[in-house]
Parts: C-alpha cells; sequence; structure tokens
C-alpha cells in the first residue's frame, strides 16, 4: 500500500528530454519539496487519504541517457499519517505494515523507459512487510535547471501507481477496505555535494 515511492519515488528518474547537464549526476530526494501520498477506498463512500512524513533516496539522472539511470528510496512506516490517530495506530500493527519487524518500505529502481519526450516509465522492487514486488511507476519529468535561491542543480518528476495491498500480505477488512491502493508522487532532486 505503499510508494516508496517513490517514492517517492521517484524513479523519475527515467525522463528525459529537458534541459540536460552534460553528463549524469547524482541526486538526493529533497523532503522539504518532495512528497508520497496515497488514496485508499473506505466502504464505497470515500477514499482515505494518507501520506508518508519521512523518507529519502537517491537517484542518477542523466536526460540525455534515462535508460542509465538509477534510484533508491527509503520510507519510514512509523511516519505513515491518515490523519487519525486510531487508524495510524491500527496500520502500524501486525495485521497491516507490521512497523515492529519492517520498519520501512523501499523502491529500488530496475528498470527506466523513456516513451515521450517528458514520460517515461521506472519499473522497479517495492518492497512492504517484508514482501518484495515488481511495480511500475508512470513517470513525468517536470523540470531541470538551477533553483533561483539557492543555485543548486535540481531535477523534478511527478509519478504515478496502483498496488494492491493484499499482495503484500495485507488483507484486514478486504471488501469493506479497498485492495487497490493509488500512490501519488512528487519529487524535487537536488544534485549531491560531496
Amino acid at each position: 500500500m505503499k510508494y516508496r515511492l517513490a517514492a517517492l519515488l521517484l524513479s523519475m528518474t527515467t525522463l528525459a528530454g529537458a534541459v540536460s547537464p552534460a553528463s549524469a549526476a547524482k541526486f538526493d530526494i529533497d523532503p522539504v519539496h518532495s512528497g508520497i501520498a496515497f488514496y485508499i477506498d473506505h466502504l464505497g463512500f470515500s477514499k482515505v487519504i494518507g501520506v508518508a512524513q519521512e523518507f529519502s533516496g537517491t537517484f542518477d539522472f542523466d536526460a540525455s541517457k534515462p535508460d542509465a539511470s538509477s534510484l533508491d528510496v527509503k520510507v519510514t512506516v512509523a511516519s505513515i499519517s491518515t490523519n487519525n490517530k486510531q487508524r495510524d495506530g491500527d496500520i502500524q500493527g501486525a495485521a497491516w505494515f507490521n512497523a515492529t519487524e519492517f520498519p520501512d518500505i523501499t523502491f529500488v529502481g530496475k528498470e527506466f523507459k523513456k516513451t515521450t519526450d517528458n514520460t517515461g516509465q521506472v519499473v522497479g522492487d517495492l518492497t512492504i512487510a517484508g514482501v518484495t514486488k515488481p511495480t511500475t511507476l508512470d513517470v513525468t519529468f517536470n523540470k531541470e535547471g538551477q533553483n533561483p535561491w539557492d543555485k543548486s542543480h535540481v531535477v523534478g518528476f511527478s509519478a504515478t501507481t496502483k498496488v494492491k495491498r493484499s499482495d503484500f500480505g495485507m488483507k484486514a477488512a478486504l471488501g469493506m477496505i479497498g485492495d487497490e491502493v493509488d500512490l501519488v508522487i512528487q519529487v524535487e532532486g537536488r544534485e549531491h555535494k560531496g
């Protein structure tokens, strides 16, 4: 049920076409200007919205060679919030994320495909609650350039995907709470220094 989204995330590293630097660069995901959100059906009445408040990751990206990208993202399960303490406590438990035994969700990009000048797909391994499944992110390349405030080299992507929580062993309340989870990821990466 997560998006590691991400991250995440972020794999978005895939795309290309934009204003590109001379060679590949390593980027750190900027948590202040990035976000991971999910939507899950509640009894057919509405979709509950949740967010991951703590995540980190890095990716390599060269707009002229998107297929040579890399992506590695980690989400802290305890940071997942649905804006309700009781529900958040429930989803940390063994029937859902089992945060005590599996404190992190991870996504590692394996294959990066350019589909148009500013879109692509990132295929990778998503691991939730100790279960790893192949997952595809649909990614849009937003922009690459210089941040006007601090002059840092920044690249940004948007990504979406759908996962089934039951694929990761989370079968609590199936039939009442949705199985399919929509993930929405926004990522700004700052070129790594040091």
